[in-house]
């Protein structure tokens, strides 16, 4: 019997845009380190913009660069360096239905982005991590948070699974937009080697040393239908979710995970079933 592995790991250094691939990546109590500390928001509603609302944010690349900072590159601009802003004073935003505490990154990111999205936006950074942002008490333990991901601290998908969809997807009357890679789905670990939809009874798990709870599964949204490469929309995976993978209003697909200490994760790595 094949052992399930982690086949990849991905960062996302500012939310909703590309992916940066890792061979290894250290575990942090609110998720990967220099995943998601960086939020774009609107300059008049200082409301977290994500591809939901601009998909074209996956055209732009954010790469780590030392002491936290990032190197910013987009279509048509100039490349841009930005490092952690300085303590200062906090700006109060919202991210989905609640607020919290972020510092501004100051004007010439924001210009940089601004001129790209065709609106005024700013970048701003999550300076602490472990205050800042709690998890939903429904699914964390006591002083448990979460970076600027959209819940948990991070995401796992499996390729038995995506196998599956894209079956269904061939199968049903849209398969001309299928087979989707697995990018659509923003994954932090990916893992190969286990059936498909195994994931839907895990309870805790471990991937090499680290230990996980899984405290729910992923819903999804319109990000899904977007090409991580383009920008381009379509109706899958949605579709077919809807059809094979609805769980009251949820549209499932891989499952959200909360660490139970810190560590380091290596593409390779093993995963065990722990419940």
């Amino acid at each position: 019997m094949t052992t399930p592995r982690l086949s990849a790991l991905h960062i996302y250094p500012v939310k909703s845009l590309r992916a940066v691939r890792m061979q290894e990546a250290v575990v942090e109590p609110w998720g990967l380190a220099g995943d998601r500390r960086w939020m774009l928001v609107g300059a008049g509603t200082d409301t977290a913009l994500t591809q939901r609302e601009h998909p074209r944010l996956t055209l732009l690349a954010a790469l780590p660069v030392g002491g936290g900072g990032l190197r910013l590159t987009a279509p048509g601009q100039p490349p841009l360096t930005v490092v952690p802003p300085a303590a200062g004073p906090l700006r109060t935003v919202r991210l989905f239905s609640r607020t919290l505490d972020v510092l501004p990154a100051g004007a010439e990111a924001d210009a940089w982005f601004s001129a790209f999205l065709g609106v005024p936006v700013r970048l701003v950074h999550l300076d602490d991590p472990a205050v800042r942002r709690p998890i939903d008490p429904d699914y964390a333990l006591p002083g448990e948070t979460v970076s600027l991901a959209d819940g948990f601290p991070l995401l796992v998908t499996t390729t038995g699974s995506l196998e599956a969809l894209n079956e269904l997807i061939a199968a049903g009357d849209r398969a001309g937009e299928g087979p989707l890679p697995m990018d659509r789905f923003r994954p932090n670990a990916v893992i190969d080697g286990t059936a498909p939809w195994a994931e839907d009874g895990w309870r805790r798990v471990r991937i090499g040393q680290v230990a996980f709870r899984v405290p729910k599964p992923c819903a999804r949204c319109v990000v899904t239908t977007t090409d991580q490469d383009t920008g381009a929309r379509g109706k899958e995976p949605l579709r077919t979710l809807g059809r094979h993978r609805r769980v009251g209003s949820g549209l499932l697909f891989g499952q959200n995970l909360i660490p139970e200490h810190p560590g380091t994760l290596r593409v390779g790595d093993p995963l065990t079933t722990l419940e």
